[in-house]
């Protein structure tokens, strides 16, 4: 019997931290520390303007005569983001996502940020289904 693949969707983080493009670097660190993520979707009025990631304020925070407070996330932050439907389905992201060597995967309608699918989230998927085909299979 043959399943379909399930979309993105199912396995993405709904409703992720956020942060908005003229906050200063201390403030996603802070972000970062506090709920445990490494990747921060940037808004500017609402809208995805970029992504930030924990490796990126390091690499800003590790330069010479460079304050966190005082730079800004718009500087520090990637523009090209890797973004998809949420109908998307999860091998065609999977696939993207080790062929580009990417980190994350933003899901968004609209340029709205309704979720974030990180390497974590595929790891979990990959065992939810294993753990169905074994279940299926009986093995």
């Amino acid at each position: 019997m043959s399943q379909s693949i399930p979309d993105v969707r199912q396995f993405m983080t709904a409703a992720p931290h956020t942060i908005g493009r003229d906050q200063p670097l201390s403030r996603a660190s802070e972000l970062f520390r506090k709920y445990h993520i490494r990747h921060l979707p940037v808004l500017e009025g609402g809208r995805l303007v970029g992504l930030l990631s924990d490796r990126d304020v390091a690499m800003v925070a590790n330069l010479k005569d460079v304050d966190p407070n005082q730079v800004e996330v718009g500087e520090a932050m990637s523009q090209d983001v890797f973004t998809i439907e949420p109908k998307t389905p999860l091998d065609q992201v999977v696939a993207d996502m080790a062929r580009h060597k990417y980190g994350s995967a933003l899901i968004a309608q609209h340029g709205k940020v309704l979720g974030v699918f990180t390497t974590v989230d595929a790891l979990r998927a990959l065992e939810e289904l294993l753990r169905r085909e074994r279940d299926a299979t009986g093995l």
